[in-house]
């Protein structure tokens, strides 16, 4: 029995109470509550803001029906065979004005008045005196000034024509909290008009206590989750306190290792490409020399432009040497505008055509799409794109009979630009044209090289060529033709 006791102990030993597993049940306790929480406040805002609206209508109606009767009993008990002496008129009126003001008396209601409709004109009566000369005496004159196109009147008019036609009380809400009450104001069967009430009901300090008083009970009962959950953090923090400081200790020891590993990767590759970009320096330098061997007054300005562009690409050169991931805006940028064509073009006439063997080894036609748009790029970065893969058909195309092609293509309807680079060597290789897991060639990849293995710190080209159109926004594509050799394919979104 002892022995079985532990090894049930040991089974249980083995699974380990973490921090993770506490924040999981914390978290979905104090999710599942919030949801709770707000669900419940919802619904219960949801039924105050119900309940206050029908209460607030039903009593707004109620109190403009009440005034409205009050009126129509006074009117009616005056009789017409009479006429009413000083002394009966000033009670009458007196009576119109204690029922227009007794109902104002109330901070919720901001406006009572008599809707009367004579001839084509609406007459507004807030008053008793005036009401009293108007249907007693039939003097309308009195209200000559109390017809005014206000927003009263323009609301009655739109539901006159249903208020007499049913006769029942009609309410209008605006600004979701004040209610336009017209009741239907008849003496002796006979419609006459409307008495309209503007009630404004405010009951949002009894609905702010009852959510107050939920939301105090939702805190308190969150509060009471949250410290307990927090008791358990401080037993299992101590429980396993030691073992997560080892833990934290072999991760930064491996994340050290790592950072290591990768600078030292960095700086390898980095330096392989220094002396690749080194080399076609030494090239360019040596176009620079000639060119100032050769210098004269006929060919000054020529010169100058050659010069000049040689100089502005070893500009370029060192300051890919500085920096291993250059700004973006250092290649692309709206202040550059690149002509693909000139610059395809100074590449093939003023570097790979100034070889004095080249007439012999190989042979470059250059074939232009003149509506080809400008591209927002470094013609220097371009110059990094194009000038490895021309190198590339040079180097692996064939020792005599090499034909390379550089073509250039826009097509309007897909907004798309095409830079071609095709020759009719040996081809490439089909090991370099598989993918590796990340769906890339294998010639584009930074460790592997075209060349032999004799030659180092070269093999690169392609590669540069590839990271060049990525920070470009482009896409670059190796294929085999059937006809042999091989094409390099740039496709430009513009």
């Amino acid at each position: 029995m002892a022995e079985d006791r532990k090894k049930i102990f040991e089974k249980i030993k083995e699974y380990h109470f973490e921090f993770k597993h506490v924040t999981v049940l914390f978290l979905i306790l104090f999710i599942f509550q919030l949801i709770v929480s707000f669900i419940n406040k919802a619904a219960i805002k949801n039924f105050l803001t119900t309940t206050q609206e029908w209460y607030q209508k039903e009593s707004a109606e109620e109190i403009a029906n009440l005034t409205a009767t009050a009126l129509e009993l006074v009117i009616e008990s005056i009789k017409k065979t009479d006429k009413p002496d000083n002394e009966q008129r000033d009670k009458i009126i007196q009576s119109f004005e204690i029922i227009f003001s007794q109902q104002q008396l109330s901070h919720n209601i901001n406006n009572l008045c008599l809707l009367l409709r004579e001839k084509d004109r609406i007459i507004k009566i807030e008053d008793g005196k005036t009401l009293y000369s108007i249907l007693i005496e039939k003097n309308f004159d009195s209200a000559a000034f109390n017809g005014s196109e206000d927003e009263i009147v323009k609301m009655y008019r739109a539901v006159e024509d249903s208020l007499k036609l049913t006769e029942q009380i009609t309410s209008i809400i605006t600004d979701k909290k004040t209610f336009n009450t017209f009741v239907p104001f008849v003496i002796k069967g006979e419609y006459l008009g409307a008495v309209y009430l503007r009630n404004t009901p405010d009951f949002s300090s009894i609905s702010n206590q009852v959510i107050s008083n939920y939301d105090e009970t939702s805190v308190i009962y969150l509060s009471l989750i949250l410290l307990g959950l927090l008791a358990m953090y401080f037993i299992s923090s101590y429980t396993v306190k030691e073992r997560d400081a080892a833990q934290k200790m072999l991760f930064e020891e491996h994340e050290e290792n790592l950072k290591k590993q990768i600078n030292y990767e960095k700086e390898l590759i980095f330096t392989k490409r220094i002396y690749h970009t080194h080399h076609k320096a030494e090239k360019i330098m040596g176009f620079i020399k000639e060119d100032l061997r050769t210098l004269s007054d006929k060919n000054i300005d020529d010169i100058k432009f050659r010069v000049s562009k040689y100089s502005n690409f070893i500009s370029r050169v060192i300051y890919d040497m500085k920096w291993f991931d250059p700004p973006v805006q250092t290649i692309r940028n709206s202040m550059f505008r690149t002509d693909l064509n000139e610059v395809i073009k100074f590449i093939i006439d003023n570097i790979f055509l100034r070889i004095s063997s080249q007439s012999t080894a190989f042979k470059i036609n250059f074939e232009p799409d003149n509506n080809l748009p400008i591209v927002n790029v470094n013609e220097f970065v371009i110059w990094e794109i194009i000038e490895p893969l021309i190198q590339n058909s040079i180097d692996h195309g064939g020792e005599s009979n090499l034909l390379i092609t550089a073509r250039t293509k826009y097509e309007y309807t897909n907004r798309k630009s095409y830079i071609y680079i095709e020759d009719n060597g040996k081809g490439i290789a089909k090991e370099l044209l598989e993918e590796n897991e990340d769906n890339l060639k294998l010639i584009f990849v930074e460790n592997t090289t075209t060349k032999t293995q004799g030659l180092q710190n070269s093999g690169y080209g392609c590669y540069i060529a590839y990271e060049m159109t990525k920070r470009c926004g482009w896409n670059i594509d190796a294929e085999n033709l059937p006809e042999g050799g091989c094409r390099f394919t740039i496709t430009i979104n513009n």
